[in-house]
Order: structure tokens, then C-alpha cells, then sequence
């Protein structure tokens, strides 16, 4: 804003401070006090002046317009070079910077599409094999087998939404192989050497085996929270086709034949998986519903399955007599604050076949526990006590435990150990000699040991010698001993 200099002069001044001229002449100090009023007005009409000066001679703005048209010039040479999709080295540098950048979206935008669409979804696959020579001793012709099997098992868990607070998700498992299994076995309590053969009888033995395995839904539901994370406890709803292992008699160290032991007494609870009184189909999978209540503060878990059995179990009849399992167990910390699991668990088959073939009533009680004692040693044990019916062996103990390569720097190789000892029950003693399948006279029981050496060659593939001894197999004080020795494979991711 442009500012005019208005000149006073001492007689003005008197006047606009109320002074007559004649008074300002008479009064000194007065007149001394104008003086000085009118050197500072002089002051100020000369530093106006000067500031007039400067803005006369300062230099205008003179580029403003002409930077204002090349910025519009620029802003159209940017809009044309984005019209097109190619790529030019005559255009706005920020215009090939904002295409590389579209151009990279562009490519990885279905690959964000693929894994928006397979958040959820994880899947596992394994494929093992296994050679297996069984000794003479343990065939009816006196002559050893050497036998060779593979398995192969891929399972997918699939989200499958929330149902209140609760989350869902289905699970589906294909298994598929060739038979690994020897023939001509002489009786044993043990059920298999080879866990990991697979067969279907109606199957010629050189084709492909290959089943549903499993097929099951799943709903957790939060408790004391409206959400899984970070609840304090849940329930666990599962209804379909499974395996009932994979939620009753777990263990930590001794329940997986495609990466532990191979002899079946060590895999699960004897009496339930070699005594058949699980109740499953000849691959070990059912038909069920389950419930379940897991407190993961308190380390608490209870649950109750009921499943089909006999012929309910393949989906033949309706599901009107089924196995029924209920257990309980507790997470613990000891040995110096290394993890533990204790379970305890009942069941009833009321079709359950017995050593004479005939379908009746089984009932028993068992418990599995893991624990690690430490940091390289986890210890297991498995305990069957059968209350009614007539099985073959009605105790079973087994023991043992894995040894990881810690101490020798093969961290992730594992040395397992275990032995079994599987009683004959009275009934079966008094009747062993007349029964086809036995025909001798049965007493004390069967014993079992097992070792390995799991080699781990590296994250995915594992080999694994074995080797396994039965004493007085199935209750045969006459039997010789039967050694099985083999090689195990695997392939997992």
C-alpha cells in the first residue's frame, strides 16, 4: 500500500496540538517540545520518502508470466505422454517414472489376487517309502520277505467362515500307494511291522491304491472373548470322516509312522489300534462327530467322540452302535520348564471283534503321556487296561522315547527307542489252542523293541534305517525270535 507524505510545519503542528503560534513564542519549554515534534515528523517524511525510492527501483516481477506459461506448457507435454501406455525417452521424466510404476502394479496384480484368493488355505504332502525284510521266523513258510511299499498323503485345510463369534474350516485328506505289507506272517499281537503299507484288497497289488481318507468340518468357538485370538478357551465342533487318532491317544513322540516308529504298537494305544477295538475301517478312518473343550491358560482339555464301527464305519449301516471315546488332558511345564501332555481317556465298541471272531462289546481305558526332559531327550508311554470283552492281550504297556543329534551336531536327526509288552488275556489263553488262527497254547506275553535313526538330509527328505525285534510273538512261549529290518523314506512339505 502506497504511502503520501503529508509536510507539517512547526506552525501547523502548534496548531493540531492545540498551540497558538503567539503561545508556542512566549512559552520557551513549549516551543522547545514543537522543535522537537517537528525533527522527528522531518525524520519520518524522509524515511518515507526513501522506502518510495526503493520500491521504484526494485525489480518488478517481470519472469512471472513467462514461468507461468512454461509450467502450463509442461503440464501439457505430461498429459499427452500419459495418454499413452508406451514408454518414451522424449517424455517427461516423471511421466516414464508414474508408467513404471502402473506397469508394475499392472504385473502384480494377479499374483495379490492369487494369494487374496488362497488366504486361508494351507496344504501338507508327503510321500514315503519303505523296504522291509522280515526274518523266516516270522512267516508260516520259513522263509523271509523282503518287501518294498510306498504312501503317499496330501492333505488341504480350506477356510470356511465364521458362524457367530466362531470360525469354521474344512479339511480333506487323499491318501494313495502301493502295499508294503509282508505275507504269510505268523499270529501277532502287533498288528504290522509296516505301518505305512496301504492296500485295497479288491486292488491287485502292482496298481495304485488310492482313498478319501478324510473329509471333516470344523468349528472353533471362542470363550470369554469375541474372537479365537486371544481368547482364554474355545470349543471345538467336528463332524465327517477322520481318523480318530488325530484327536484321541495323541503323543508327542510316538505317533506318526511316516516320520517315527513303524511298528504299529508304538504308533497308538495297542488295544485300541493292533487290538481293533478303535472300530475303524482296514485304513483306520470312520465316520464321526466330536466335541471338545481346550483351555490353552490352564493347559485343560476335555473331549468326547462317538464314531462309526463295524460296518458303520464304512458308511454301511446307519449309525446306531457307535465307538465311543471320551478323554481328558493337561499341558505341563516340568523338568526345568520343558513341555509335557498327559492324557487319560475311556472308550466302549459294542461291536468290536474279538479273538473268536465274533462281533460283542469292548471296553477299556488308557492313558498317553510326552514329556521332555531335556533340551535333546523326549520321553513317552502308552498304557491300555481292556474291562470287557476278549481280546487277544487285554494290558499293554509301551515305553520309550526320541534322542534328537544335539549332542553329535545333526540337531534335527533323531534317534527313537521304544519296547512293548502286550499281555495275553485269560480268556484267550484257555482257548488259543483251538482256535484256527493261533492253535497253540498262548501264555505270558509279547514283547516288542524297536529302533531308528532318522537322518535328515535336509528340510524336506528324510531317511531312516530301522530295526525291530519280537519275543514270544503272540503270546507263543515256542515262537523264535523275528527280527524285521528296513529302510524308511520320506518326502514331506
Amino acid at each position: 500500500m502506497r504511502r503520501f507524505a503529508l509536510p507539517l510545519s512547526a506552525a501547523a503542528l502548534t496548531v493540531l496540538v492545540g498551540v497558538t503560534p503567539a503561545q508556542a513564542a512566549d512559552d520557551p519549554g513549549l516551543r522547545a517540545i514543537v522543535k522537537q515534534l517537528a525533527e522527528r515528523i522531518a525524520k519520518l517524511e524522509a524515511r518515507n520518502a526513501s522506502l518510495e525510492s526503493q520500491l521504484k527501483q526494485a525489480s518488478k516481477p517481470a519472469d512471472l508470466e513467462a514461468r507461468v506459461k512454461t509450467l502450463e506448457a509442461d503440464n501439457r507435454a505430461l498429459a499427452t505422454a500419459l495418454d499413452s501406455e508406451r514408454i518414451s525417452d522424449t517424455e517427461p521424466a516423471l511421466a516414464t517414472r508414474l508408467k513404471a510404476v502402473e506397469q508394475k502394479a499392472v504385473a502384480t496384480g494377479p499374483a495379490n489376487a492369487l494369494a487374496e484368493a488362497l488366504d486361508g488355505i494351507s496344504a501338507e504332502v508327503s510321500v514315503g517309502a519303505v523296504a522291509q525284510h522280515l526274518s523266516k521266523d516270522g512267516r508260516t513258510d520259513n522263509k523271509s520277505e523282503t518287501v518294498l511299499g510306498w504312501r503317499g498323503d496330501v492333505g488341504v485345510t480350506l477356510p470356511a467362515g465364521r458362524v457367530g463369534d466362531g470360525e469354521g474350516q474344512f479339511f480333506f485328506q487323499a491318501r494313495f500307494g502301493q502295499d508294503g505289507s509282508h505275507s504269510d506272517t505268523r499270529p501277532f499281537f502287533n498288528g504290522a511291522t509296516n505301518s505305512m503299507g496301504f492296500a485295497q484288497e479288491s486292488v491287485p497289488s502292482e496298481n495304485t491304491n488310492a482313498v478319501l481318507a478324510q473329509a471333516w468340518y470344523q468349528l472353533d468357538t471362542p470363550i470369554g472373548a469375541d474372537q479365537l485370538d486371544g481368547a482364554p478357551a474355545r470349543m471345538e465342533f467336528t463332524i465327517g470322516k477322520m481318523d480318530p487318532f488325530v484327536f484321541f491317544d495323541q503323543n508327542g513322540a510316538a505317533d506318526d509312522e511316516s516320520t517315527r516308529f513303524l511298528n504299529n504298537v508304538f504308533v497308538h494305544n495297542p488295544l485300541l489300534d493292533s487290538g481293533g477295538q478303535v472300530g475303524a475301517d482296514s485304513y483306520g478312518f470312520t465316520p464321526g462327530v466330536r466335541l471338545a473343550y481346550v483351555n490353552e491358560e490352564s493347559g485343560w482339555g476335555a473331549s468326547i467322540g462317538l464314531f462309526g464301527a463295524g460296518d458303520s464305519s464304512t458308511f454301511g449301516k446307519s449309525f446306531t452302535q457307535p465307538f465311543v471315546i471320551a478323554q481328558v488332558e493337561k499341558n505341563v511345564r516340568a523338568f526345568g520348564g520343558f513341555d509335557g501332555t498327559y492324557r487319560a481317556y475311556a472308550w466302549n465298541n459294542p461291536q468290536a471283534e474279538g479273538y473268536d471272531g465274533i462281533e460283542r462289546a469292548h471296553a477299556g481305558w488308557g492313558i498317553s503321556a510326552d514329556q521332555q526332559v531335556s533340551e535333546s531327550l523326549t520321553l513317552f508311554t502308552r498304557y491300555g487296561h481292556g474291562m470287557r470283552g476278549r481280546a487277544a492281550f487285554d494290558r499293554a504297556l509301551t515305553v520309550g522315547g526320541e534322542l534328537t543329534g544335539n549332542a553329535w551336531k545333526r540337531g534335527n536327526d533323531g534317534l527313537g527307542f521304544a519296547w512293548a509288552w502286550l499281555r495275553s488275556s485269560k480268556g484267550f489263553r484257555a482257548n488259543s489252542a483251538g482256535l484256527t488262527d493261533w492253535g497253540y497254547d498262548a501264555s505270558g506275553a509279547e514283547q516288542v523293541a524297536e529302533i531308528y535313526y532318522r537322518y535328515q538330509l535336509n528340510d524336506h527328505l528324510a531317511l531312516t534305517p530301522d530295526l525291530q525285534f519280537i519275543r514270544r510273538a503272540g503270546a507263543n512261549g515256542d515262537a523264535d525270535l523275528v527280527t524285521a529290518a528296513g529302510v524308511r523314506a520320506l518326502y514331506a512339505f
